[in-house]
């Protein structure tokens, strides 16, 4: 027997922008899914960029209005809101698992003894950063696409390079405000974040399950 979603328990003016339903939620037509994923797209680059381009906090630490990920972040929490590549858990596992991958390496090959050799690895530096972000996102189960770039931009990207550790704590925010305007969007006619349901893993042909199984059958239909 499955256990409550512990959701359930809140009011439902709160529970129901947290992503969660009583029932089924019934299919949209196509044009109320477009319509919604620009209104989010909109709303969410938009709130970002009004953020990190208009507080001067932000700008006097030479903070970018934008890290040019969350573009493509846009396109799964707006628009493809139910792959779990989408979900809160991936949005800020990835980015900022992401950061902290891209900024590591970076200040490694920072300790070259020269800038001029610095920048001629830098190919490498941002190969490694990405590649080594995969991994980990794979390993920790926030594999999240956009955040390849995330940890690619803290090497090859200047104006990130130049804020150094404070990349980090600019994604977590980034990532907070997204997801704000995700919970309110996405929820106004559809659900988000979506229920993800564990899938049995797939049965390997010639394992020992599936032949104890069958001689289960065997000596189910052999007569006494």
């Amino acid at each position: 027997m499955s256990s409550p979603n512990r959701l359930s328990r809140l009011p439902q003016v709160l529970s129901r922008w947290l992503g969660y339903r009583a029932g089924p939620v019934p299919k949209r037509p196509d044009y109320i899914i477009y319509l919604w994923s620009f209104i989010g797209a909109f709303c969410g680059i938009s709130l970002i960029q009004a953020v990190f381009g208009q507080a001067h906090y932000f700008i006097e630490r030479g903070v970018p209005s934008i890290v040019a990920s969350y573009g493509a972040t846009a396109v799964l929490i707006y628009g493809a809101i139910d792959v779990p590549l989408a979900q809160p858990r991936a949005l800020f596992g990835g980015h900022f698992l992401g950061a902290l991958t891209g900024v590591c390496i970076t200040k490694l090959f920072h300790l070259l003894p020269t800038e001029e050799r610095f920048q001629s690895l830098l190919w490498l530096a941002g190969s490694l950063s990405c590649a080594t972000s995969i991994v980990i996102m794979q390993i920790t189960g926030t594999t999240h696409p956009p955040a390849g770039a995330t940890a690619l931009l803290a090497a090859v990207n200047s104006d990130i390079r130049d804020i150094g550790w404070y990349y980090l704590p600019v994604v977590l925010l980034t990532s907070t405000l997204a997801l704000a305007v995700a919970l309110i969007i996405n929820n106004i006619q559809r659900r988000y974040p979506s229920p993800t349901k564990p899938q049995p893993p797939p049965a390997v042909p010639g394992s020992n399950s599936s032949v104890g199984e069958k001689d289960q059958e065997i000596v189910g239909a052999a007569p006494v």
